[in-house]
């Protein structure tokens, strides 16, 4: 069932004429690695005209859903949804499939992955090897700095209910259990909802409590980033604790440049969008398309950064 796709974004790339009608398109949240998401959707639409009528749905799964019964009734030839919460997607596959409409998921892992159908896809990344590339990049630093000794971690998590934080998580708790890593200990883990002020907030508040962590390692870059910023403030120097996240944004892929960010991720944001609107396009022709489609994570530190800063 799974495929693993070696390449990146110009395997999704392939010339296809625009179908007639309209696609609609849903997205969770304007956060930045989705806003580059959106960007390389439109750009691969732009390519062949064809139309997409893009709505964001503020975290609400509830609005969500209404988007989608808008689309629905407006009789688009094809939906792509960045789900807002995974457990949601049986509902949003069952709406679609009732309609004769093709779906395609990007980016956040739908729930019923292996129930999709002929008519609807996936796209996107094994959310629990960024947590392990994460995880392990933090453990092997903490290594080399000979950080040994119960050394204290703090977890910030993205939006509970999604796929991508729940893996996350868990892949850091994986690698935290083996004996390699396991002098690593998790003080705390708490949500800050993928965003970076609430995570700045929430880093002030562990700082206030008296955690002294070694590392801080975040489901996303944007709360990484708040993350540091909380740190700053509050005096630490950024040598003494290692920040990691996901996603590598432009932004934190610069933070890495300065040292203030230790290691991020890189999630292919324009091969997921470009892709997904490539496979809408043939579903909507009534074209089959390969699901799910796999695109592989990949650290990103100091030493490789520089191949990385155009890409997302």
């Amino acid at each position: 069932m799974k495929r693993m796709i070696i390449g990146t974004t110009a395997m999704f790339l392939a010339a296809s004429s625009a179908y007639a009608g309209d696609i609609g398109v849903t997205i969770a949240s304007n956060d930045t690695f989705l806003a580059v998401m959106v960007q390389a959707m439109k750009d691969e639409a732009a390519k062949t005209n064809q139309p997409l009528q893009v709505e964001f749905a503020d975290a609400d799964v509830n609005k969500q859903l209404s988007q989608i019964q808008n689309f629905i009734a407006a009789k688009v030839d094809a939906i792509i949804v960045n789900v807002v919460e995974s457990t949601a997607t049986p509902t949003i596959t069952k709406m679609a499939a009732d309609a004769g409409i093709p779906l395609v998921y990007v980016n956040n892992t739908p729930s019923d992955l292996d129930q999709l159908g002929p008519k609807a896809a996936f796209i996107g990344s094994q959310e629990i090897d960024a947590g392990t590339l994460q995880a392990k990049e933090v453990c092997r630093v903490l290594k080399e700095e000979g950080k040994t000794e119960d050394a204290g971690i703090l977890i910030i998590q993205g939006v509970l209910a999604q796929h991508a934080a729940e893996q996350r998580s868990k892949a850091v708790h994986d690698v935290v259990a083996t004996p390699e890593c396991n002098f690593m200990k998790i003080i705390d883990e708490q949500t800050a909802q993928w965003d970076p002020v609430k995570a700045q907030d929430l880093m002030t508040n562990w700082i206030t409590a008296g955690h002294k962590p070694v590392a801080v390692l975040s489901n996303n870059d944007d709360m990484a980033l708040g993350a540091v910023n909380s740190l700053k403030a509050a005096g630490w120097e950024m040598k003494d604790v290692i920040v990691a996240g996901i996603d590598a944004t432009k932004e934190a892929m610069h933070y890495v440049k300065t040292g203030d960010l230790d290691a991020t991720v890189f999630q292919d944001a324009v091969g997921q969008g470009a892709g997904s609107v490539d496979a809408a396009i043939k579903l909507a022709k009534g074209e089959k398309v390969e699901s799910p489609v796999w695109i592989p994570f990949e650290l990103v530190n100091a030493a490789n950064v520089d191949t990385y800063l155009n890409k997302n």
